[in-house]
């Protein structure tokens, strides 16, 4: 298999990150050959545990094809952050741009240099109650409707149960096994050549997520629910709740 220049940044993050993860899980790694060999590519993976992008850029270090992640373009400013992130080849994002396409217009250029870009469709920590994938954000689809490249589903797991979501301190012992099952691409030709109407993208979007939540399963050995978690169908059960309570509330400060 071919493998692109990795470059020094890379390797320099590699010698610090590698060795404690190798100490603090076991790895249980799985669908390598779906990774493309040559040419750009996204991988889609789900986003459990604050280091699990480490665990998975392990993961895909090993594939010799190194993901690129996306990060905020403030980080790309100064210092030796931004000189790592440049020199990782890490992806800005441009989020005051009013076109959501030149949001992600360093990400497509990637795509199309030949790079593999990782993104996390659901966009922050799942907060489905039980770690399954949430609704997933439209970054992944736009880029990939954009370059028509593959997509790739990954799904991890074991991270979180070192550092569970929002956890202050890691759970050592016994040591954990970090799950990583990477599946074929996702077919979304028949979103090819369309408008990329609000609708379109929601709906390749569904379909990405969902080709992860399928890698989950058989990695959990379990069924997800039928519907993912939304956070933002939550937030307003939420302020529905909590409106309905406080005119009880003012209903039952006039009876007195």
């Amino acid at each position: 298999m071919p493998r692109r220049r990795i470059g020094f940044w890379y390797r320099f993050a590699a010698v610090l990150c590698k060795p404690p993860l190798v100490v603090l899980i076991k790895r249980d790694w799985r669908g390598m050959e779906h990774i493309p060999a040559e040419g750009g590519f996204i991988t889609a993976v789900n986003h459990n545990s604050h280091i699990d992008p480490f665990a998975y850029a392990h993961f895909q270090y090993n594939t010799g094809r190194v993901p690129r992640f996306l990060a905020k373009a403030s980080l790309f400013t100064k210092g030796f952050v931004a000189a790592a992130m440049r020199g990782t080849g890490q992806i800005p994002v441009y989020r005051e741009s009013t076109d959501a396409l030149s949001a992600f217009r360093a990400a497509i250029d990637a795509v199309e240099r030949g790079e593999c870009v990782a993104f996390y469709p659901e966009g922050t920590l799942t907060r489905d109650p039980n770690g399954w994938p949430m609704t997933g954000k439209t970054g992944a689809a736009r880029v990939a409707l954009q370059t028509k490249c593959p997509v790739i589903p990954v799904a991890q797991w074991g991270a979180n149960e070192l550092l569970p979501p929002y956890a202050k301190k890691p759970d050592i012992l016994p040591r954990k096994t970090h799950h990583v099952l990477a599946g074929p691409p996702v077919d979304l030709t028949r979103f090819y050549d369309k408008e990329m109407t609000p609708e379109l993208l929601k709906e390749a979007t569904e379909v990405i997520m969902a080709a992860i939540t399928r890698q989950l399963e058989q990695i959990r050995g379990e069924k997800a629910p039928t519907t993912p978690y939304d956070p933002r169908r939550e937030r307003i059960e939420q302020r529905r709740r909590t409106r309905a309570k406080n005119k009880g509330k003012q209903a039952e400060g006039q009876g007195t």
